[in-house]
C-alpha cells in the first residue's frame, strides 16, 4: 500500500520517530547509570575510615595475579551479587600489610587463605617475606582456616599462630606435572598432527605425539619440580623453625600418622609441629574479639577487609611516596599467553605490552623500566614485538630490569632475555628456550565419512597448508627450516643478551625447563629476588636512589564502557566464597576451545610456549 502522506507530514514523522528512540534511549541510560551511581554511593562509593583497634583481614580469592586481568564487567556482575572476586592483586596485600605495620589503629592481622584457589609459589614467597616484615615491626599474624591446602599453607605457616578448624587438615601433598596424552585419540579419528620443533626436551607437543611421557620431559621435570620441592620445604621450615625436611616427613608419615591419632588430621598437624592451635571458628572469633573488641553487627570481632584497608588508607599511602616528578620507575606487566595482536582479557598481546613499553619510553619523567613476567609464552612474533620494545628503551638511554614472577619460559624468557638486569626466585619456573610448530591435516578423518578433496593449482606449493589435504615432504621442509631458523635467533638473542657463549645456550636451551635457582647458576639470570628487589634495581640504573622514586603501573588502555565499568566494580566489598578446586579451573580453562584456539595466533605458526606450571595439591 502507497503512503498517501505529504512529504511535510513524512518528515515531521521521521523526526519525531528519532526524537521518540533518543527520549526513550535517554530514559534507559539515566535508569542504569542512576541504578549504578545509588549502587556505587551506596556499596563501593567513598570508603569509611579506619576505626581504631581492628584487626586487619588478609583474605585473598581465587586466583592470586600480578595485575587485574579480567572482564570489568564481570567483576562489577560480581559485587552486585555479592560473590568473591575471580582475582586478587599480589600487590594490593603488600601494600596492606606494608601500610599497616606503623599504623597504630591495626594491632593485628588476621590471615584467611581458604578462599584461594590458584597462586604461584614465587607470589606466596613474596607475601611470606611481607608478613615476616610485619612481624619484625612488632605486630602479631594469626592464621585461621577450616582447611589448608599446599598454597595456603605456605602463607600460613608464616604467622606467629596457625589455628586450624577441628575437622580440618594440612593438605600437602608435593608437587607434580601430569598431562593428557591425545596420540591414539588422534590416531582413531583420523587425525595427522605434524609437529616441528628443536630441542629433545621442547615436551609442549607431547601430548599430541604420545601417549606417555618421554625419558627427558620426565627427567627434566623431576628436576626442576624438585627443585620447587625443597624450596617449598625450606620456606616453612624457616617459618616453623623445623627440620628441613618437616614437609617432606609430613606427607610420607601421614599414613601412619593419623592410623596413629585414629584419623584426625587436625591432631596429626599440631603433633608434627605444622599448626599451632586447634580451634572453631566460633571460639576462634571469640578469642579475637578479646583484642579488638566485639561487632554485634557482623557478628565477629571488629575487623576491616585489606581492599576495604586499602581503599579509606589511599591519601594516607600516597603521602608517604616520593613527590611527582622525573622519578618514576615504570611497571609493565606481561601476564598470561603471549598471542599477536592486542590480545583478549587474560592474554598479553605483544602489540599492547610494546606499546605500553613505548609510552614508558616517550614519557619523560620516567627514569627506567620494570618488565614483570607471569607467562608461558606463546606467539614467537608477539614475543618479539615486547622485546624489540624494550631495545628500543635501552637505546634511548632508559635501563630495563626484568622480574620473573611464578613462570618465565619459552616466549616469557624470549621477552627478558635483552633486560640489563633479569630477576627471579629460585622457584620461578624459566628456561624452555625452544621453538615449535604445529600442523594437523584432516583428510583421513574425512575421508571415513566419505569426504574426499581434489582440485588444481598453479605451483606444487598451492593449496598445500590446506587442512583437508596430506602435508607434502617439501612443505614439512619448509616449515622445519622456519622452526630451525627461529632457535637460531632465539638462542643467538640469548647469547647477546646475557653475554654468553652460544655453544653455553644450546646446552640449556634446547627446550629445558630450569628452576630460577638452577637458571642464575647458569647464568640465564642475574639475581634472585622478588619486585620491590627488582624495581630498586631499575631506580639505581635510572640514577635515582631506592627512596626517591615512584613505581608507575601501566595498565592495557580499556574503552568507555570497560573503563566505566572497571570504575563502578573498583571498590567493592565482598564475602568470601570457597574457590574451585584447580583441576577443575584447569578442566574448564582447557574447555574453553575459543580462548585456547585464539592464543595460537601468530601468523607464522611459531610459538616459543611452555606447558609448565607445577599442580599443586588440590584445595578442598
Amino acid at each position: 500500500m502507497s503512503d498517501s502522506r505529504s512529504p511535510v507530514m513524512k518528515l515531521f514523522s521521521t523526526i519525531w520517530g528519532v526524537f521518540v528512540f533518543l527520549f526513550r534511549a535517554v530514559i534507559v541510560i539515566s535508569f542504569l547509570v542512576s541504578a549504578a551511581l545509588m549502587w556505587f554511593i551506596f556499596k563501593g562509593g567513598q570508603p569509611a575510615g579506619v576505626e581504631d583497634n581492628v584487626a586487619l583481614v588478609l583474605a585473598p580469592s581465587v586466583v592470586l595475579v600480578e595485575q587485574f586481568d579480567d572482564d570489568p564487567s564481570r567483576k562489577l556482575l560480581e559485587g552486585f551479587a555479592g560473590e568473591a572476586p575471580a582475582q586478587s592483586r599480589l600487590r594490593d596485600l603488600i601494600d596492606a600489610l606494608r601500610h599497616a605495620r606503623s599504623d597504630a589503629r591495626i594491632p593485628f592481622a588476621v590471615l584467611r587463605m581458604d578462599g584461594l584457589a590458584g597462586a604461584g609459589l614465587p607470589q606466596l614467597q613474596e607475601l611470606v617475606a611481607e608478613i615476616q616484615a610485619f612481624r619484625a615491626a612488632g605486630k602479631k599474624v594469626i592464621a585461621y582456616g577450616p582447611w589448608y591446602d599446599q598454597s595456603h599453607y605456605l602463607v600460613a605457616a608464616a604467622a606467629d599462630e596457625v589455628v586450624l578448624d577441628p575437622m580440618g587438615m594440612v593438605a600437602i601433598e608435593g608437587f607434580s606435572s601430569y598431562n593428557n596424552y591425545f596420540k591414539e585419540a588422534l590416531d582413531k579419528l583420523g587425525v595427522d598432527l605434524h609437529v616441528f620443533r628443536v630441542g629433545e626436551y621442547k615436551s609442549a607437543v607431547e601430548p599430541f605425539t604420545r601417549n606417555d611421557m618421554s625419558a627427558e620431559a620426565r627427567a627434566a621435570s623431576l628436576e626442576w619440580l624438585g627443585d620447587l620441592w625443597r624450596d617449598y620445604g625450606a620456606t616453612i621450615a624457616a617459618s616453623r623453625q623445623l627440620p628441613a625436611t618437616a614437609a617432606d616427613d609430613y606427607v610420607k608419615g601421614l599414613g601412619a600418622g593419623l592410623a596413629k591419632v585414629n584419623g584426625d588430621a587436625a591432631a596429626y598437624a599440631k603433633e608434627s609441629g605444622l599448626v599451632t592451635q586447634i580451634e572453631g571458628l566460633t571460639a576462634f572469633r571469640k578469642r579475637m574479639a578479646e583484642i579488638t573488641g566485639f561487632d554485634d553487627e557482623h557478628g565477629s570481632f571488629r575487623q576491616i577487609h585489606y581492599l576495604q584497608y586499602l581503599a579509606a588508607t589511599q591519601r594516607e599511602r600516597a603521602a608517604k611516596l616520593p613527590a611527582a616528578g622525573a622519578n618514576k620507575v615504570a611497571l609493565v606487566v606481561v601476564q598470561g599467553e603471549i598471542v599477536d595482536g592486542a590480545g583478549a582479557v587474560g592474554q598479553a598481546g605483544g602489540d599492547t605490552i610494546a606499546d605500553l613499553l613505548d609510552e614508558a619510553r616517550r614519557d619523560q619523567d620516567v627514569v627506567a623500566v620494570v618488565l614483570r613476567i607471569d607467562s608461558p609464552g606463546g606467539s614467537v612474533w608477539g614475543s618479539e614485538q615486547i622485546r624489540r620494545a624494550v631495545q628500543n628503551l635501552k637505546a634511548d638511554g632508559k635501563p630495563v630490569v626484568a622480574s620473573m614472577a611464578t613462570v618465565a619460559a619459552s616466549g616469557g624468557y624470549w621477552v627478558a632475555m635483552d633486560a640489563d638486569q633479569i630477576w627471579a626466585h629460585s622457584s620461578t619456573i624459566t628456561g624452555s628456550i625452544g621453538i615449535f610448530g604445529m600442523l594437523p591435516t584432516l583428510d583421513r578423518s574425512l575421508a571415513k565419512l566419505g569426504i574426499h578433496t581434489d582440485g588444481v593449482g598453479t605451483t606444487p606449493l598451492s593449496g598445500s597448508f590446506r587442512l583437508d589435504r596430506p602435508l607434502r615432504p617439501e612443505v614439512g621442509t619448509i616449515i622445519q627450516s622456519q622452526i630451525d631458523k627461529g632457535y637460531r635467533d632465539f638462542i643467538q638473542g640469548v647469547a647477546d643478551g646475557r653475554k654468553l657463549p652460544l655453544e653455553k645456550v644450546d646446552e640449556i636451551a634446547r627446550g629445558r625447563v630450569w628452576s630460577g635457582g638452577d637458571a642464575k647458576d647458569m647464568g640465564l639470570i642475574d639475581h634472585l629476588g622478588g619486585l620491590e628487589q627488582a624495581a630498586n634495581a631499575a631506580a639505581e640504573l635510572g640514577g635515582l636512589s631506592v627512596d626517591s622514586y615512584r613505581l608507575d603501573e601501566r595498565f592495557p588502555p580499556l574503552d568507555f564502557a570497560s573503563q566505566l565499568l572497571a570504575s563502578l566494580s573498583g571498590s567493592v566489598r565482598i564475602d568470601l566464597l570457597p574457590g574451585v578446586t584447580p583441576w577443575l579451573r584447569t578442566l574448564t580453562e582447557q574447555a574453553d576451545l575459543e580462548r585456547v584456539l585464539s592464543s595460537f595466533n601468530d601468523p607464522r605458526g611459531m610459538y616459543a610456549h611452555c606447558f609448565c606450571r607445577p599442580a599443586p595439591a588440590a584445595a578442598r
